[in-house]
């Protein structure tokens, strides 16, 4: 594996599957089989896991909720993906600790950083949930602020499309892949890598970010060693396209 440790950031909408919202069953035990594959091969994960499939803080917020309630409303909405996909981990076998930016002992553990590389260490996934704990900040930036943190060797953004295009691909047939992208050219394009906070935070600590696809079996590993399609955003001389 090219990597050691990895923060993994998943939609709350990769959960929901076929269904109009909540858990698809199928889904979760996919993604949940991913990670293992990942820590049976040595690699430190850790995983932020978006509200979406349940609640999205920006639409309600769109719809007269007040910004800062139905913010909160949405990082309870990834306490509870979090808490799904712990238990489908340890159901494959795998040690698994859920901690939350917003203190609710009965289910998991509060963020403590120290605690969770500790964690890592030891073969345990880490899910980080409750976002950063505070309104007006996205799960992307959560994501990239625990990565950060930890001290990942790369953020991991796992979607449904293997890599950042020219264009979109499923509205564009001419449009190309970049197999690697500067920092720059991502800002220049508006790209929309990750949400603007995150994508700041990133470049200015210098951590590599991964665009991949991660709802084919197999895939996540792939990209980890270095053979699946996926995008690598750094701080390169000059982007490439495929």
């Amino acid at each position: 594996m090219r990597y050691r440790r990895i923060l993994l950031k998943m939609s709350g909408e990769s959960l929901k599957g076929t269904l109009e919202s909540g858990i698809h069953a199928q889904s979760l035990v996919h993604y949940a089989t991913e990670v293992k594959q990942l820590c049976d091969a040595g690699v430190q994960v850790a995983v932020v896991v978006g509200g979406g499939n349940f609640i999205r803080g920006q639409e309600l917020a769109a719809r007269g909720t007040e910004r800062a309630m139905a913010d909160y409303m949405g990082m309870l909405a990834t306490v509870i993906n979090g808490l799904a996909l712990q238990d489908a981990l340890e159901q494959l076998g795998v040690y698994t600790r859920l901690q939350s930016a917003i203190h609710m002992e009965a289910v998991a553990e509060p963020y403590i950083r120290r605690r969770a590389v500790r964690h890592l260490e030891k073969g345990r996934v880490v899910i980080f949930a409750a976002g950063t704990g505070n309104p007006y900040f996205s799960t992307d930036t959560a994501a990239a602020l625990r990565a950060c943190e930890i001290c990942a060797d790369v953020f991991i953004k796992g979607t449904r499309v293997d890599g950042v295009y020219t264009a979109d691909p499923e509205k564009d047939s001419g449009a190309r892949r970049y197999l690697q992208l500067t920092y720059q050219e991502a800002i220049e394009r508006n790209l929309h890598v990750l949400d603007g906070p995150a994508f700041v935070m990133c470049r200015d600590n210098k951590m590599p970010i991964v665009i991949c696809d991660i709802t084919k079996p197999g895939r996540l590993g792939d990209v980890l060693r270095g053979t699946g399609a996926h995008t690598v955003v750094k701080d390169f001389t000059n982007s490439v396209l495929e």
